[in-house]
């Protein structure tokens, strides 16, 4: 049974499709199936995976409209090592076509489970709102990564996550919960950077990921060229980073 994880924070701009496309190609890396779902209408983590947005004939609105399967809308990228449910603009219309459907907050969960068997991991890129969409990737979920810059604005996105993951959990998926806090963009040489690592780790323990990803100018640069940083540049500090997270979670989830 594939491990399905949100990559989600409610703060824009804190790398979450950074995140969710160099993990996959990280946990290409390490010999893991991998699906890559993009629940975003600007279609970032679909370009980012070396996949043009545009030239796709089915996106993961036709999967959330059931006129595909995920096996008929999913593409491989050869050059990252993983499979992609990608999206596009049309995405944006899916919001409100949903909402006087059935099952509308589920049918991601309902789609995925039919290729449950054929990955190991499957990982949701969500868009920085509360949608609709968000909800899909929430309820199809045994868990969420928050990647989080460590700011001090950081933390009060958190607080609105994790009690949005609280009602997701009483009211739509028993299953979800917080995976882990992943550091991004880290520069140490910030003291307040360091502060706000040390209060992470002091209020959620373990939950905080042993790896943290520094601030690099290699990953930085990669989506221009339609790739992960992982496969842009394999020997940038960045990547190096998200192959070890990738190494990080493959453990936890053995363990767990």
């Amino acid at each position: 049974m594939a491990h399905i994880f949100c990559i989600a924070n409610q703060k824009g701009g804190v790398g979450k499709t950074t995140t969710t496309v160099n993990l996959a190609a990280g946990l290409a890396q390490v010999g893991q199936r991998v699906l890559m779902v993009d629940l975003d209408p600007q279609g970032n983590a679909t370009m980012g995976s070396g996949v043009d947005k545009r030239q796709l004939p089915h996106t993961v609105y036709d999967v959330l409209l059931e006129s595909a399967t995920v096996a008929e809308a999913r593409v491989r990228s050869e050059k990252c090592g993983y499979d992609i449910l990608g999206a596009n603009r049309e995405l944006a219309g899916a919001e409100v076509e949903l909402v006087d459907l059935e099952r509308r907050e589920k049918r991601l969960k309902a789609a995925l489970s039919v290729v449950d068997a054929e990955y190991d991991f499957v990982l949701i890129d969500c868009p920085p709102s509360l949608s609709l969409l968000t909800l899909n990737g929430l309820c199809s979920a045994h868990g969420v990564i928050v990647p989080m810059q460590c700011e001090y604005f950081a933390l009060e996105g958190l607080t609105d996550l994790v009690n949005t993951i609280k009602q997701v959990h009483a009211n739509l998926n028993r299953d979800l919960k917080i995976i882990g806090l992943l550091r991004v963009m880290f520069d140490p040489r910030i003291t307040l950077q360091q502060q706000v690592s040390d209060q992470l780790k002091g209020h959620f323990g373990d939950k905080v990921f042993n790896t943290v990803i520094p601030r690099n100018v290699r990953l930085a640069e990669a989506p221009s060229y339609g790739l992960p940083g992982v496969v842009f540049d394999p020997s940038a500090k960045g990547s190096q980073a998200f192959v070890a997270f990738a190494q990080e979670l493959v453990e936890r989830n053995r363990s767990t």
